[in-house]
């Protein structure tokens, strides 16, 4: 990534970090509440990379929009995103006590604060978009009807169903890999960058693009997922290694070794860089793209 493409991440970054931190203002210690927004502030700010926001942007900005406006937008997308991590790590799902170096939510705080704040981050996204007066009704509609999709039961959480379910089988094979991938982290990276065109007022050739080119970078970023979960480090990843092999789950790695899921991701990775030639401004997105194939967290 050139160095003015890194500064422009870096700025994006910390615009995210700070709006989303003004979000979940902490009450009085007296307030009721108070627990659960302090349990919601604690999982927004473990970090991450911020991919899903940074889409919204970027592509909101590639495609000629006001990105003030995509604002919300990408504050939405992070805080469903996050709430699923919430729900993820509890006992009944993956049961991780650790998410990005820190204690999981639940093990921070309890099981029943932890399903509250996911269940709270998974609403107060919709009042942002409802609430957001610097994009048209219509807009505004589209953008919640996309988002909540994107994060229901023929998006995310039904590719979290077919996770849970592959763990019992014996079975999976790569179609059906991709398949739960394409639920489970396409849908919200795909959200993304069609939210930022959308409200960039992208035309439908730009709109095709955008989708095509998630449904690649989707399915590589979690490829490159299961090869770090091999080949990572608990210092950079933030949580233990081998969670893959050790609640039994197929992955890319599984199914087609170290050296070939390194170049399905690197074909997935050359074919969404092609497609971002239909993107008017794709500097940024090409870096951006080439930088999560290469990533070490």
């Amino acid at each position: 990534m050139n160095e003015t493409n890194l500064r422009q991440m870096e700025s994006d970054i910390e615009w995210i970090e700070r709006e989303l931190q003004h979000c979940c203002r902490t009450k009085p210690e007296t307030n009721p509440q108070a627990k659960v927004l302090e349990a919601m502030r604690y999982s927004l700010e473990a970090g991450g990379k911020r991919i899903r926001p940074l889409l919204v942007l970027a592509f909101c900005r590639a495609c000629g929009g006001d990105v003030q406006k995509a604002l919300k937008p990408a504050l939405a997308i992070e805080m469903i995103h996050t709430y699923s991590l919430i729900h993820d790590d509890l006992p009944a799902m993956d049961d991780d006590d650790y998410r990005r170096g820190r204690l999981s939510c639940h093990k921070a705080f309890d099981e029943a604060t932890a399903i509250l704040a996911g269940d709270a981050l998974n609403v107060l996204p919709f009042e942002l978009l409802s609430t957001d007066t610097t994009l048209p009704a219509e807009t505004r509609v589209s953008l919640i009807a996309e988002l909540a999709n994107a994060a229901g039961a023929e998006g995310m959480i039904g590719g979290q169903v077919i996770d849970i379910a592959n763990e019992t089988r014996t079975d999976v094979d790569q179609n059906n890999l991709v398949n739960m991938y394409a639920h489970k982290t396409g849908a919200l990276i795909r959200v993304a960058c069609t939210m930022g065109c959308m409200v960039a007022g992208a035309n439908d050739k730009m709109l095709t693009a955008a989708t095509e080119y998630a449904q690649r970078l989707g399915l590589a970023f979690q490829i490159v997922d299961d090869i770090l979960d091999v080949t990572g480090t608990p210092e950079l990843l933030g949580k233990p290694i081998g969670s893959d092999a050790a609640h039994h789950k197929t992955t890319f790695v599984t199914l087609l070794g170290l050296e070939g899921a390194k170049a399905e991701a690197s074909r997935l990775t050359e074919e969404a860089l092609r497609l971002l030639e239909d993107i008017p401004e794709h500097q940024f997105l090409t870096d951006l793209t080439e930088a999560l194939l290469n990533r070490n967290y």
